[in-house]
């Protein structure tokens, strides 16, 4: 399971910070854990979206936003939707939102157990169905095309530890 850009002290974090990754339902919980959701301030109809809420680790967020711009040059459609947000937001809050992006994929590629191009194949295409669940007793985090940073955590003893 690899997702180019993402190294193998990324990886690690995430895998720690997120810890059981069965405990998030939804996506969105995963990027309002980490901080990478706009704070909203609504009312009457009108949606104000403020700045990200700064929840969680602030070193995740880092790492996260850091390895955006080295998967904004490998990876095609991560640079095509950077380069539009960047269009019409300021590069700050295009990076976040990247950030928030690399955040889900990461989460998705822990949850079902799959590698990058199947999680790339899923995210272009809205009509193909997600698989079931099949979480293992063991998650591989393969980092950055480098087979020999493979880190396996046992799900509840070392993240309990």
């Amino acid at each position: 399971m690899t997702q180019p850009g993402v190294g193998p002290i990324t990886s690690l974090a995430f895998v720690l910070t997120i810890g059981e990754v069965s405990r998030f339902k939804h996506s969105n919980q995963v990027a309002s854990y980490l901080g990478l959701i706009p704070r909203e301030h609504s009312s009457g109809g009108r949606q104000r979206l403020g700045s990200i809420s700064k929840q969680g680790n602030r070193f995740m967020r880092q790492l996260l936003v850091e390895s955006v711009q080295t998967v904004n040059r490998l990876d095609e459609g991560f640079r095509k939707e950077y380069a539009a947000r960047c269009h019409h937001k300021p590069k700050g809050v295009a990076k976040v939102a990247a950030a928030r992006k690399l955040a889900v994929r990461l989460y998705w590629m822990l949850r079902q157990n799959v590698g990058y191009p199947e999680i790339a194949h899923i995210e272009s295409s809205p009509r193909v169905p997600l698989r079931g669940e099949s979480q293992g007793s063991q998650q591989q985090v393969f980092v950055a095309g480098m087979a020999s940073h493979l880190v396996t955590l046992n799900e509840r003893s070392r993240i309990q530890q």
